[in-house]
C-alpha cells in the first residue's frame, strides 16, 4: 500500500527528492542537462578521452597522466583473464540463462580467488586493487559468458586490447574495427557513473554493512537487471523492432500514448529536459547507423522523439540511442545491459570506496500500515 504524502509529509515514494548521502564522484545538474564526473563534463570525457581514463578518474579522483594511464592499462591487461573455475561454473548454467545472471555468477565465483579476498572490508588500498581487477574482468566475464552460453569455448583476452575492444573481440571472435571500438568506448564512458541511482545505492547499502566489494558489485548487477533501470536499453530496442519500419512509427507511438503503453527509453527522473548522455550518444549512434546502412532505426527514432517532445515534452534518455547504436555494432540485444555492467563497475567501485571512507550503516525508517492488536489463537481455532 502506498502511504499518502498528505498523511505522512516526510514520506517520499521511491525516495524521490530524498538526500541519501554526500558524494564527490558525480553531479547531475538537471536544469542545464549537465552531467559531470569529478568536475569534468561527460561530453568532454566521451569525445576526447577513453573509458580507461574515465575509470581512472572515478577510482583515483584525478585524470591520469601518461605514466599513470600506461600503468593502469598494463594492470588491466595482466588482470583481464579469470580463473578456469569461473568458466567451469558458467558452463553449468542453463543455456537460456540471462547474461546479467551470468555476470552475477561470474563475479560471485571469482570473489574468493581475488588475491585480496581476506583483506578487511575497510582496507581501502585492497579495495582499490579489487576494483581494478573487477574493472579488468567485467568485459571478459560478459564476453566469454556469451560464448559459453552459445556452446563456444572462451577466448583468451589480448593484452593490447582496450576494455571495449576486449568485449567486442570475445563476443564475436573477430578483431573490432576502430570506429566500432570508439562508439562502444564512448558509450562506456557515458554509462560509467550517474549518482545515487538504484544500483549504485544498492552497492552502497551492501558495503555499508561492512560486507565486501564483490557483494556490492553483485547487488548492483541484480538491481541493474530490471527494465526500469539498466534493462531499459534492451526494451527500447525490442520496441524499435516491434515498430519495424519508419512508415509505422508515428501511428505506433500515438497509439502507445493513447493507450498509456510504457514507452521505453524516454524520460528520466533526474532531468527536467534532455539527458546529456543521450545528446552525445544520439549523434554518434546516427553517424554509425548511416555508415552501416542501417538508417531505418534512426529514422524510427527521429519520429518517436519528435512526437514525444511535441505531445508530452519528454525527451530520450541514454538508453534510447544506445539501443540502436549497439544494434548497429552487431551486439545481441540481451547483451545490452551487461555492457552497462562493464561500464558501471567503475562507478560502483568508486562509490564503494567513498562509502567505506566515512561509513555509516544505511538503515532508513518505514511507515507501518498493517493491523494492530491481533489476538493470538491456537492453530486449531484459526479460520
Amino acid at each position: 500500500m502506498s502511504a499518502p504524502t498528505a498523511t505522512y509529509p516526510n514520506y517520499s515514494p521511491g525516495l524521490e527528492g530524498v538526500i541519501g548521502g554526500i558524494t564527490t564522484i558525480s553531479e547531475i545538474i538537471s536544469e542545464t542537462s549537465t552531467l559531470v564526473y569529478r568536475g569534468y563534463n561527460v561530453h568532454d570525457l566521451a569525445s576526447h578521452g577513453t573509458f580507461e581514463e574515465t575509470a581512472y578518474l572515478l577510482l583515483y579522483g584525478k585524470l591520469p597522466n601518461q605514466a599513470e594511464l600506461d600503468g593502469l592499462r598494463a594492470t588491466l591487461a595482466a588482470e583481464r583473464e579469470v580463473p578456469a573455475e569461473v568458466y567451469t561454473a558458467l558452463k553449468q548454467l542453463p543455456k537460456d540463462t540471462h547474461p546479467m545472471d551470468i555476470a552475477k555468477v561470474g563475479f560471485a565465483v571469482y570473489a574468493p580467488y581475488d588475491p585480496d579476498y581476506s583483506a578487511p572490508a575497510t582496507d581501502q588500498e585492497a579495495n582499490r586493487r579489487k576494483a581494478v581487477r573487477i574493472l579488468a574482468k567485467a568485459s571478459t566475464i560478459v564476453g566469454n559468458g556469451h560464448r559459453i552460453r552459445n556452446g563456444q569455448e572462451p577466448l583468451k583476452p589480448k593484452a593490447e586490447h582496450s576494455i571495449a575492444q576486449n568485449f567486442l573481440y570475445l563476443m564475436s571472435g573477430e578483431e573490432p574495427d576502430a570506429k566500432t571500438a570508439h562508439v562502444l568506448d564512448s558509450s562506456l564512458t557515458l554509462y560509467a557513473e550517474h549518482g545515487f541511482n538504484a544500483s549504485t545505492f544498492a552497492c552502497r547499502v551492501t558495503v555499508a554493512t561492512l560486507s565486501d566489494i564483490y557483494s556490492g558489485i553483485v547487488s548492483g548487477i541484480g538491481t541493474l537487471k530490471g527494465p526500469l533501470h539498466g534493462g531499459a536499453n534492451e526494451e527500447a530496442m525490442r520496441m524499435l523492432e516491434e515498430i519495424g519500419s519508419p512508415d509505422k512509427a508515428e501511428a505506433w507511438i500515438r497509439d502507445a500514448l493513447a493507450t498509456k503503453k510504457k514507452i521505453m527509453g524516454f524520460g528520466h527522473r533526474e532531468y527536467k529536459k534532455r539527458d546529456p548522455r543521450a545528446i552525445y550518444l544520439t549523434v554518434v549512434a546516427k553517424e554509425l547507423a548511416a555508415e552501416k546502412g542501417m538508417t531505418k532505426w534512426s529514422e524510427i527514432a527521429d519520429i518517436l522523439e519528435n512526437v514525444m517532445e511535441t505531445e508530452k515534452g519528454i525527451y530520450p534518455n541514454v538508453d534510447f540511442p544506445a539501443a540502436y547504436a549497439y544494434y548497429a555494432l552487431g551486439i545481441p540485444v540481451d547483451l545490452y545491459t551487461p555492457i552497462f555492467v562493464i561500464a558501471r563497475v567503475s562507478g560502483w567501485s568508486a562509490h564503494v570506496l567513498e562509502q567505506l571512507a566515512n561509513n555509516r550503516l544505511i538503515r532508513p525508517g518505514c511507515i507501518y500500515e498493517g493491523p494492530h492488536s491481533a489476538e493470538w489463537k491456537p492453530v486449531g481455532e484459526r479460520a
